[in-house]
């Protein structure tokens, strides 16, 4: 995919509102009880801001799995972000998988909720990160 500098800002914006409306998702869904759409929404509040980052840098992945393995080259590897932040993502696919393709999530109501802080967290730095390396 080849973006014009509009196209990628435009790209980046709609990436970074989908974000942050993943994470007022996530909430709602916690609220009602809803733990694998909560997973689900929490991982995709996580992706949006990674997919916005790598967009901003002119990386193109295809795969779920390529974004992440892109954001760990180029962003945890080179300490842009901590080794935690990578964690924080790969646990949330893994937990987004469970909850979407698995039997069932086994994560309870409170481990579910421990998740809701860091990846407001998260999503505020790496979208941060974006919109820093469009300016």
């Amino acid at each position: 995919m080849s973006l014009n500098d509009e196209s990628r800002r435009d790209l980046v914006a709609y990436r970074i509102e989908r974000a942050f409306k993943s994470i007022e998702q996530a909430k709602a869904n916690m609220a009602l009880g809803y733990y694998d759409v909560t997973a689900n929404r929490l991982y995709y509040a996580a992706h949006y801001a990674v997919s916005a980052l790598l967009i901003a840098n002119h990386i193109i992945t295809k795969s779920h799995d390529g974004n992440i393995g892109q954001f760990g080259l180029h962003f945890v590897k080179t300490g842009i972000f901590s080794r935690e932040k990578g964690q924080l993502l790969s646990n949330l696919f893994a937990m987004r998988q469970t909850g979407d393709y698995g039997e069932r999530l086994d994560a309870t109501d409170e481990e579910i909720a421990n998740y809701v802080s860091p990846t407001e967290e998260f999503v505020k730095a790496v979208t941060d990160k974006a919109k820093e390396c469009l300016e």
